[in-house]
């Protein structure tokens, strides 16, 4: 495959919407730290976090609300076609609501996960039944389960990841880059070039306030969606053929390989595995080091020096892309098999 010329760039009004939309989402967690300092809506210490001083929290509804309200804009523009409306207008925006509330008032687990089955069937559904893992031998109610299951764990996943200043948003902002550069090199749809720069232009201004140190947090609100965002994004991308599950799963090298291990190693030695921890090689280390800059700073040169390069290679030979998205997990799951919870358990 080679770089297409075809590509319809935005017009100029959509870029500058696109700049204009990355200003507010300053201005408005900007005015937010304010609003939730006074609120006392503040992160205390717990079982998961590594902060010492109190910091507001449920940032992410500032991020989250621009992005939702820009998809109704687009739309509007012609820009989006009506199932990314209902996807990322009607879900999404339940999706934060439902992070902000649990930020409030801590949601039990048991409603949250009911919560995050309903917004992937959701997903399921506004694509009319689309589904990931479709195979004449597989019967298309395990189908259904399997891409159910997919959807949810990608939820969680990225819950686990927020976990120390600037890792889950920094993640965000890369990975909508690389893809949004993934459409543009395969001459892809210009629907999900704009959203994927949209997210880029909504994460981009939060981590500003969240890089190490950050001054604010984006708690459930953030986390879950964007969890419900990528989740609903890999489904879309993989039925419609413009983006491969090996892609993605390059895209997410690190975080994949750090959940997928962390999980595994926590059900081998940890009796009450589904707790809320902080035993992740990365919050480890953080610990350690006693710093959240080298971390996330460390974990952002992993994705810039390591992920980028395979995934354009990956792009520019697809019949390599298995042996990429192999090159891109391994030593994320090596990592965490040595820092992860066995270091915690020792």
């Amino acid at each position: 495959m080679i770089f297409s010329t075809n590509f319809i760039w935005p017009n100029s009004f959509i870029l500058i919407a696109l700049i204009s939309i990355f200003i507010i989402n300053l201005i408005g967690i900007y005015l937010y730290k304010k609003i939730a300092l006074r609120a006392g809506i503040i992160a205390n210490k717990n079982t998961r976090t590594l902060h010492t001083d109190p910091v507001p929290l449920g940032g992410g509804i500032v991020f989250s609300s621009v992005f939702v309200l820009s998809i109704l804009l687009f739309w509007f523009l012609g820009e989006v076609s009506i199932d990314i409306v209902k996807i990322f207008f009607f879900g999404a925006a339940a999706a934060a609501i439902f992070g902000f509330v649990d930020d409030l008032k801590n949601i039990k687990a048991s409603i949250k996960l009911i919560f995050q089955i309903f917004l992937s069937g959701w997903t399921i559904y506004c694509l009319e039944g689309g589904l990931i893992f479709v195979s004449p031998s597989i019967p298309i109610v395990v189908s259904f389960l399997l891409t159910l299951f997919l959807l949810v764990w990608v939820i969680n996943a990225y819950n686990f990841m927020d976990g120390i200043d600037g890792m889950a948003i920094s993640g965000a902002t890369f990975v909508s880059l690389i893809l949004a550069m993934v459409v543009l090199i395969t001459n892809g749809e210009l629907e999900f070039f704009l959203i994927f720069l949209l997210l880029l232009s909504c994460t981009g201004a939060f981590l500003v306030f969240n890089w190490p140190a950050a001054s604010i947090f984006m708690g459930d609100a953030g986390s879950i969606f964007l969890g419900y965002f990528f989740g609903s994004m890999i489904l879309i991308t993989i039925t419609s053929g413009d983006i491969s599950m090996w892609a993605w799963i390059i895209a997410f090298g690190y975080f994949f390989g750090d959940t997928t291990m962390t999980q595994v190693m926590r059900v081998i030695l940890v009796k009450k595995w589904y707790l809320a921890h902080r035993s992740h090689a990365y919050q480890n280390l953080a610990r350690i080091t006693n710093s959240h800059f080298r971390i996330t700073a460390g974990v952002t040169a992993y994705h810039l020096i390591w992920i980028f390069p395979l995934m354009i290679w990956s792009v520019l030979h697809p019949e390599m892309e298995i042996f990429a998205a192999i090159l891109a997990i391994v030593p994320s799951l090596l990592f965490t098999y040595k820092y992860g919870p066995a270091l915690s358990s020792s």
